[in-house]
């Protein structure tokens, strides 16, 4: 695929059409059912009227997913719908810099991450639900949010589990301490592997950062995360317990991505903690898989992040009314987020979808364990913390002193920060 895809030119709508779609807009935000049918109704009511087009990128595996829906709006309102498969790597800069040129797609797939960067730059809209928020997950919502505004029509939601091998280990463990010493009962090499390498992965250890009451970032009274209130401070705690969990040799900065799937999938492991996107792996080397809640340290749950995956519209795109119409009215029913769900067999952010696609034991099984997730900041601070973030937790899985480490990292980011 090349570097860039031309972006098409739109036609205005015409009077009528903008009138049309403008109704359309205020019945997207009165509500509907979760199957959309009362709002496809109300859409081919006014397809004579719908002129123009629009363009989509999604990436590859969503593509057919969204033929049967762009039919079915495309028939309903006289709207021409182009759906272009765009690679996941470029899409957010492409996006970007052809949006930001009065360019580029209608609508973009791109995670929730993106939202901080995308409303900084003034190239997205937000996209207005109205009662419908409500028959999509909180996380899904939340994570959907900025400044206390929606701009993002959710779709999935992926969050850690612990994967178990069900032959090792017959029942999920009630603690990390019970994990450890039922991984090690089972006389696998490794009772637990984690991935980190030699720069850390803050976001595999977030779970277990949090049951010791330390969040990355506080939230402001609207429940957005607040840059101000940097909470990494009260991390000490779990600075102290990762540092005795490194020489105890549960967890090791030489243990990459490949190497935790190669040992859990050769059964060399009894417990992996990962995503929905290496369950596939497991299950075709043989594992009998059971997902588990993520075992916590402490008393308290440990809570993952949730990444959400969803469809922006591009503030500058002349067709934006017919852009939310298709997002919401059509992109966001329980058919629409049930086919998407079967094109990744990731969790829809849709409850309904969600509850149907939970039929599935490992489904259901990051459903549970992502019950208290929440979002990975989307906020530009963001990325501050992760410059320091992962290095510090690697230096005392490896043996630096926790205390001073930990002081270090939460000073330097404190400091960034304030810049």
């Amino acid at each position: 695929m090349s570097t860039k895809i031309r972006a098409r030119k739109h036609s205005l709508l015409k009077t009528s059409a903008v009138a049309a779609l403008t109704a359309l807009a205020l019945t997207a935000c009165g509500g509907g059912n979760s199957s959309g049918r009362e709002d496809k109704t109300d859409s081919t009511s006014a397809a004579k009227a719908g002129s123009g087009s629009l363009t989509v990128w999604v990436d590859a595996e969503r593509v057919s997913a969204l033929t049967p829906v762009v039919k079915d709006y495309e028939s309903a309102t006289g709207v021409k719908v182009k759906v272009v498969s765009k690679s996941t790597d470029k899409a957010k800069d492409d996006f970007i810099q052809q949006a930001s040129n009065a360019s580029g797609p209608d609508v973009v797939m791109g995670a929730h991450d993106w939202v901080g960067e995308l409303v900084k730059n003034g190239i997205a809209a937000p996209v207005e639900l109205g009662d419908k928020s409500s028959d999509f997950s909180d996380v899904a919502i939340k994570a959907s949010t900025y400044e206390s505004k929606n701009y993002m029509l959710p779709y999935a939601v992926e969050n850690l589990a612990l994967l178990r091998n069900a032959d090792l280990v017959k029942e999920a463990p009630k603690s990390f301490d019970d994990m450890i010493a039922a991984g090690k009962d089972s006389g696998a090499e490794y009772p637990f592997v984690v991935q980190q390498g030699k720069e850390g992965d803050p976001y595999h250890l977030y779970p277990f950062q949090t049951a010791f009451g330390a969040p990355v970032f506080g939230t402001d009274e609207n429940g957005d995360y607040d840059a101000t209130q940097l909470e990494l401070g009260k991390g000490g705690d779990f600075a102290t317990w990762l540092g005795s969990q490194g020489k105890a040799g549960n967890f090791s900065t030489e243990i990459t991505g490949d190497i935790a799937s190669d040992k859990f999938t050769k059964g060399d492991a009894a417990f992996w903690l990962t995503g929905p996107w290496n369950v596939k792996v497991a299950q075709d080397a043989g594992i009998n898989l059971s997902v588990d809640p993520i075992a916590s340290p402490t008393d308290q749950p440990a809570v993952p992040f949730a990444g959400v995956k969803g469809f922006f519209v591009n503030e500058h795109s002349k067709n934006k009314l017919a852009a939310t119409d298709f997002l919401v009215n059509y992109m966001g029913t329980q058919e629409t987020q049930t086919r998407l769900f079967k094109s990744s067999a990731v969790l829809p952010a849709l409850t309904a979808s969600a509850d149907e696609a939970a039929s599935d034991p490992v489904i259901a099984g990051f459903q549970k364990a992502g019950e208290k997730a929440v979002p990975m900041p989307a906020i530009p601070e963001m990325g501050t913390v992760f410059e320091s973030w992962g290095v510090s937790q690697a230096a005392i899985i490896n043996g630096k002193d926790p205390a001073k480490t930990w002081k270090a990292l939460v000073d330097k980011v404190t400091k960034a920060i304030a810049k």
